[in-house]
């Protein structure tokens, strides 16, 4: 079997990413494989009020991250829990745009041949009606997709 080379893994900063990005950390330590953290973010310059109607409507399911500062810190965290858990060669990438969108860019500009999502947003009405993260992802994606599971 081969190992991958590359693997990202997204993070909004919640527990349940978290959980992924911990996944995510002991694989490329297994595999010394470069880990690839990413966040996407909006920017704050957009109008504001899209952003809080979409958490409105999203509820907890909302993880998009609102501004660039906050994006850092959360890949940085996101770097430290996936060194803990044996990931040796980590980048950091904080990113403008929705999350899957920016999820599938990151894999192919980095050639990555793995990407690790959380099983979160697949249950629910609103998963379904929306759509999800891990859903879009696996469905989009040209590379394999690890789906950990993340919720209790």
């Amino acid at each position: 079997m081969t190992s991958y080379r590359t693997i990202v893994v997204g993070t909004d900063g919640s527990e349940s990413s978290l959980r992924a990005v911990a996944k995510a950390g002991a694989l490329a330590g297994d595999a010394d494989a470069t880990l690839v953290v990413a966040c996407a973010y909006l920017p704050t310059e957009d109008d504001d009020r899209e952003a809080s109607r979409a958490g409105d409507v999203l509820r907890d399911e909302a993880y998009q991250v609102v501004g660039s500062h906050p994006a850092e810190e959360k890949v940085r965290s996101a770097a430290e829990c996936a060194s803990a858990e044996g990931a040796k060669k980590i980048k950091t990438i904080a990113v403008v745009g929705s999350p899957v969108e920016a999820l599938l860019d990151i894999v192919r500009r980095e050639d990555a041949d793995l990407l690790v999502v959380g099983n979160r947003g697949l249950n629910g009405v609103k998963g379904r009606l929306l759509g999800s993260v891990p859903a879009d992802a696996t469905r989009r994606s040209r590379v394999d997709v690890l789906v950990v599971h993340t919720t209790g």
